[in-house]
């Protein structure tokens, strides 16, 4: 993450970040927020503190479509 980016996250109001139905009370929280710049953040919904993953569009999509496809079984 850039100084940039991380200006970014920083002004990003809390309604702006939103976490899957799927996640439970467990601390398995992932959420995301989509960036000014077209981008989008994904972190750690426990630990905001310690910063976010910034991916494209198109990273992201290529990424929940390999989830979807069952291309990462093996890592649940």
């Amino acid at each position: 993450m850039t100084r940039s980016d991380a200006a970014l996250i920083a002004g990003l109001p809390a309604s702006s970040w939103r976490k899957s139905s799927f996640s439970g009370p467990d601390g398995n929280c992932v959420e995301c927020a989509a960036l000014p710049d077209t981008t989008v953040a994904v972190r750690n919904s426990n630990h905001p503190e310690d910063g976010a993953l910034i991916f494209t569009r198109a990273e992201l999509a290529a990424w929940i479509r390999g989830c979807s496809a069952g291309e990462f079984d093996d890592l649940m």
